[in-house]
């Protein structure tokens, strides 16, 4: 499983490792009882604090994405990938509302930020 951390990124690191594995689990590359790496292994391979990796697995979990099992570890649980799917474009859909919004306070006009939005897609 690879993680990948942007320290640059507003998004918190807990975070993006949890968005990760859920596009891991939707596109397969994790599959139902995969077993996730120990807290403690992906903490030091990461580099990051054992709690930030807890944080991430106990949010994945309660979102119904993986199973502890005490003793044994973190494994992928069943998942509905349209469902998963569905819950990321809800996700980017309000990301970009957000810059959209951001853009119009700014005074620049939606064609602009259509042609902006064209200019990022095609970078």
């Amino acid at each position: 499983m690879e993680i990948i951390i942007n320290n640059s990124l507003m998004v918190p690191i807990y975070e993006q490792i949890v968005d990760q594995v859920k596009t891991l689990i939707r596109n397969e590359e994790l599959k139902e009882n995969d077993n996730l790496p120990s807290v403690r292994s992906l903490s030091k391979e990461l580099r990051i604090s054992a709690l930030t990796v807890k944080k991430a697995y106990d949010s994945l979990e309660e979102e119904g994405f993986t199973v502890t099992v005490h003793g044994k570890g973190t494994y992928v649980a069943a998942t509905n990938k349209e469902l998963l799917l569905e819950e990321q474009k809800k996700e980017l859909e309000t990301d970009l509302d957000l810059a959209i919004q951001k853009g119009r306070r700014f005074g620049i006009s939606d064609e602009d930020i259509k042609s902006l939005f064209e200019l990022i897609l095609e970078g």
